[in-house]
């Protein structure tokens, strides 16, 4: 696997920048098959290869298919997918899924995705702990962290996103973001020089999300606005925490005093 000479460039940049990897590193890569997460298996793959330090890979898949002892469609073709380059998948039955009236409700505006998305995540961290890995690596990307920045914003009243590393448990567990100086656009080219092929997401509610009306807001903001993407990413790391609304006590002023 040869990565383009800028892409190389970058996701070198963010592991160095964020200390994503060590030596004696077992890591977890969560795979969802979206080609976002296919790129980023094989990529830390060739970069085990190369690398000056060692460090072991554990792909997993959470599988939300409704069957228990059975993958599903979606799985298998995941497996089969990152076997042909090399890579083991395991496979985990889904701790956690919407029932019948929790899916009519998301249909009626409700929105699931942040219990599914927890309830994936400690299954990730109880699978860590079993596999005794230090990291988790996620296919996350410079459109992911700004997409939930706007919906923690619009939606959540808080100013926050993903960061590209996480510390977790005391520095026990470390989420990692090796994609975070990638957009999609770029993943997307280098997932079919590679020729790989995204899986359909076996999440019953598919793309109803209020994370796809976010990523549409984003996409017309880039539009209207040339640059906006490369800005907004920026200013997340130029926080002016002195420029922000500060709560008081109540009774308070904001200098302290009482009214």
């Amino acid at each position: 696997m040869r990565l383009p000479p800028e892409v190389n460039r970058r996701v070198g940049r963010a592991m160095h920048d964020y200390a994503m990897l060590d030596h004696g590193d077992r890591v977890l890569v969560a795979v969802s098959g979206g080609m976002d997460s296919l790129v980023l298996a094989c990529l830390l793959l060739a970069w085990q290869r190369k690398a000056p330090i060692k460090y072991s890979l554990h792909v997993v898949h959470v599988d939300m298919a409704p069957g228990i002892e059975t993958p599903g469609e979606a799985a298998r073709e995941i497996a089969a997918c990152l076997a042909a380059v090399g890579l083991q998948v395991q496979i985990l039955p889904a701790s956690w899924r919407p029932d019948r009236s929790q899916l009519e409700a998301a249909g009626r505006g409700k929105d699931l995705c942040f219990q599914c998305a927890r309830s994936r995540r400690t299954q990730l961290f109880a699978w860590a702990r079993r596999f005794d890995c230090n990291k988790i690596a996620f296919g996350h990307h410079r459109d992911d962290i700004i997409e939930t920045f706007l919906l923690n914003l619009t939606c959540s009243g808080n100013i926050s996103t993903m960061a590209p590393r996480q510390d977790l448990f005391s520095g026990r567990l470390s989420l990692i973001r090796p994609l975070a100086y990638l957009d999609k656009r770029e993943i997307e080219a280098l997932g079919t020089d590679l020729k790989l092929k995204p899986v359909s997401s076996s999440c019953p509610l598919g793309e109803k999300t209020r994370r796809l009306e976010i990523r549409r807001l984003a996409e017309d903001i880039y539009r209207r606005i040339p640059g906006s993407r490369e800005q907004i990413f920026a200013a997340l790391g130029n926080v002016r925490s002195q420029y922000l609304l500060k709560q008081t006590k109540a009774g308070e002023g904001r200098d302290g005093n009482r009214q």
